[in-house]
């Protein structure tokens, strides 16, 4: 018997948690998913925020056709002029909040935190980084050094030594940032550790001790960014704490694979000497992942899907805080833009929740730090009335908890 392509899932890839969900996706368009077996689902993490201008933009379908034809792959990045990688920079390199800053190209997230890691250490000479608790920077070896969580750090000990983390959003702790560190690493609001987002004050005033210590100050903005938050990245909902380093992806690549951090120009040209090639990549700005970034960083602009975002998290937050005033089984709702939780009592309920959804058409998931948090991340380009279905789906899957 021939088996099936759900058998084969199971037989032939890498399982990465004991119960994957297992839709067989047959396409995507919007805001949606279709899977085999003839169902819809409202995508409403957007791939874990790849796609906040939804699946499928005709837009970004029509850039990437042109550079199908022309040429994929033809050397390692940064030695051959490749128009979509200069443009795609060029472009970033003026909306970026990074003061002169320039770009380097890699194919994740976890690729750029690596790569800002390794810039900020060869700059500055010093081998000490700060993160904080809660925070998630990726799976790779550097990157998970750079996570407080335990329960994840605990079976690939011993990692890189000299991280040290301090308490998200706690002013006090930021005097033990010295003239070892290297640099900084912080997300302006905690993704994984569960839409956590800091206070006026605290960001501003890292900016500064990171200036009296000579640190160098990293934004991960891989889920933030392009407009989830409602700002094109999220740190310009505090305009006194630009960063040195920014490190993106998830959306950058407009639904192909995409990373990048971009950074000051002095920062970033100590990766040409001493010695030169001293950070490279292979497959990093991808002629194909570029044009398709770029065309969906212009959708995001032209259809003015920041404002959109705004507008979604304000009425999501506002039924949603609503709801769990008269549900005690909900201990808080809190977000940025259209970047938001739903924080319950147990995690029985979490997970009783998370199932409603699915049952009812609609894709949510918890976050790996909490189990009994759950974060929403939906499309952008939702309209109002889908915006409605997606609220009438939570309120019943609450009340069937």
């Amino acid at each position: 018997m021939v088996a099936t392509t759900r058998e084969n899932f199971l037989r032939h890839l890498c399982q990465t948690s004991p119960e994957p969900l297992g839709l067989e996706i047959e396409r995507a368009a919007g805001i949606y998913l279709f899977t085999r077996d003839g169902k819809r689902y409202i995508d409403f993490i957007s791939g874990l925020g790849v796609a906040n201008i939804g699946h499928q933009h005709p837009h970004v379908l029509a850039a990437i056709r042109p550079q199908l034809e022309s040429h994929l792959h033809v050397m390692v990045y940064g030695e051959y002029v490749q128009e979509s990688q200069v443009e795609y920079a060029r472009r970033l390199a003026e909306l970026a909040p990074v003061r002169e800053g320039v770009v380097f190209f890699c194919n994740s997230g976890t690729e750029a935190i690596e790569g800002a890691l390794k810039t900020a250490r060869k700059f500055t000479g010093r081998k000490k980084y700060i993160a904080f608790e809660g925070g998630y920077h990726g799976d790779s070896y550097g990157a998970l050094s750079a996570m407080s969580s335990e329960i994840y750090r605990a079976p690939f000990l011993p990692l890189l030594p000299e991280f040290e983390f301090l308490p998200f959003d706690d002013l006090g702790a930021l005097s033990r940032i010295d003239e070892k560190v290297a640099a900084v690493l912080i997300e302006p609001v905690q993704g994984e550790g569960g839409v956590r987002i800091s206070s006026p004050e605290f960001l501003p005033t890292l900016r500064r001790r990171c200036d009296e210590a000579g640190a160098l100050l990293i934004f991960d903005e891989v889920m933030t960014g392009f407009g989830r938050t409602g700002k094109l990245f999220a740190c310009e909902h505090w305009p006194d704490s630009k960063p040195d380093i920014v490190c993106l992806a998830k959306a950058l690549g407009g639904g192909l694979p995409l990373g990048a951090f971009i950074g000051r120009r002095g920062i970033m040209q100590t990766l040409s000497e001493n010695p030169p090639l001293a950070h490279v990549t292979t497959f990093g700005g991808h002629p194909l992942s570029c044009a398709a970034g770029l065309a969906a960083l212009e959708v995001l602009l032209q259809e003015n899907l920041i404002t959109r975002s705004a507008e979604l998290g304000e009425f999501f937050l506002r039924e949603l805080r609503a709801l769990a005033q008269a549900k005690p089984k909900i201990r808080e709702v809190r977000g940025l833009g259209c970047f938001f939780a739903i924080e319950f009592q147990m995690p029985e309920a979490t997970q009783q929740f998370v199932q409603r959804c699915r049952e009812q058409g609609l894709i949510i998931g918890w976050t790996l730090h909490h189990s009994t948090i759950v974060r929403a991340a939906p499309p952008l380009c939702m309209a109002d009335e889908q915006a409605e279905e997606a609220l009438q789906i939570i309120k019943r899957a609450i009340c069937q908890i």
